[in-house]
């Protein structure tokens, strides 16, 4: 639950969108939304959404789909909610940078270490220039 003596300017109401399929994925998402701290989540059903409150300091609307999409939920991917999530990504960050707030790193740990294997020589790597091994 949102706490009752948060800042006003920092408290997010938001409305999560689900693509149409698979179906029954909206009061499910609500249950996983409602049980991480200091968040609110209410399905809407006829919209397809759960309708989230939540600190722009605890959680961000960009974390809150990643986790989701994660977990493997369906989100909207019209135009128009492309469109809005990218504005609410924007202004978001825009306001915990203005608050000096550290950014929270979205990657997950594995990623990481995809990065680095990705830079380390390993069996795929060839140093044969290109022209010997076409060599016949």
């Amino acid at each position: 639950m949102v706490s009752e003596h948060a800042h006003p300017d920092l408290t997010k109401k938001r409305e999560i969108l689900f693509a149409k399929f698979p179906p029954g994925q909206v009061p499910e998402a609500a249950d996983h939304l409602a049980r991480q701290p200091n968040l609110s989540a209410t399905p809407l059903l006829p919209q397809r959404s759960v309708a989230v409150r939540y600190q722009l300091t605890d959680h961000t609307l960009k974390g809150l789909e990643a986790d989701l999409t994660d977990r493997g939920f369906h989100l909207d991917n019209t135009l128009y909610s492309k469109l809005v999530r990218a504005l609410v990504y924007y202004v978001e960050d825009t306001q915990l940078h203005n608050l000096g707030v550290p950014e929270k790193r979205l990657k997950r740990a594995h990623e990481a270490y995809v990065h680095a294997w990705e830079q380390h020589p390993h069996g795929d790597h060839d140093d044969t220039p290109p022209e010997w091994r076409e060599y016949k």
